[in-house]
């Protein structure tokens, strides 16, 4: 029987994790989490993902080592902002990639071509393009999945956002079609450090009954100033690796 509960603890259980034991997960455990996110909610039920695990050290470490080029791209960048509007990782070029020790990468691939299963009305219709935006969704939904998943087995995970520039240098290790994207990365393996509590916004913020409460509603200073906080919030989970994201 499903308790509210017990969702709700295992919510608030997950953690980014950016440092991980050597040593391979429980066998059977991987499959149990991909079978997790293949039942996941997508539009039409087009279920555009596909999944690779990669559990072999050479091959992470070729990952790994892929993702220099475009992290010293992203650097330059990010230089262009105030400082305490950076990134914790992008505040220094010679910071190595927080994934680097996890013994598995499940590399999860989005496959475009079956927007086509939208209404055309969308994309003629609405500013953007509606149909790219569900297949976002849609990614975002299973890789939401795959981490309660891994939580739930006891694993640490990390959600690590791919460039399209690291996408093509990982297809190129792994063999993946050009007709596939490269979505998201999830590093998986046991945490080698207790999380600290995470931080967010408080219920009665962000909820309105019956009409937006303009109350409630944040200027651009107030904007800047809650950026601002964030980053304070968020910067010994990327830089003193106490996982409080």
């Amino acid at each position: 029987m499903l308790v509210i509960e017990n969702f709700l603890e295992l919510v608030k259980h997950r953690r980014s994790i950016r440092r991980f034991k050597p040593g391979p997960v429980p066998e059977g455990t991987i499959e149990k989490i991909l079978e997790a996110g293949r039942w996941t909610m997508s539009g039409n039920t087009v279920q555009p993902w596909e999944f690779i695990v990669v559990q072999s050290e050479a091959t992470r470490k070729q990952i790994v080592d892929s993702k220099l080029d475009s992290h010293n791209e992203n650097y330059a960048i990010e230089q262009t902002r105030l400082y305490e509007y950076r990134l914790p990782p992008l505040r220094s070029i010679d910071k190595p990639p927080s994934f680097r020790e996890a013994p598995v990468l499940i590399i999860i691939l989005g496959d475009r071509r079956l927007c086509q299963a939208e209404s055309m009305a969308p994309n003629l219709l609405s500013d953007g393009g509606r149909s790219n935006e569900c297949y976002l969704q849609n990614m975002a939904n299973v890789t939401q999945i795959l981490h309660l998943a891994a939580s739930y087995y006891g694993l640490g995970s990390l959600w690590v956002s791919v460039e399209f520039p690291w996408g093509q240098n990982i297809k190129a290790i792994l063999d993946i079609p050009q007709a596939l994207d490269v979505h998201t990365i999830i590093a998986l393996g046991n945490a080698a450090y207790q999380p600290k509590k995470a931080y967010r916004r408080c219920l009665y913020k962000i909820t309105h009954y019956e009409k937006y409460d303009m109350n409630k509603f944040r200027s651009r200073p107030d904007i800047q100033k809650f950026l601002i906080n964030l980053r304070k919030h968020t910067e010994s989970a990327y830089l003193n690796l106490d996982g409080n994201k």
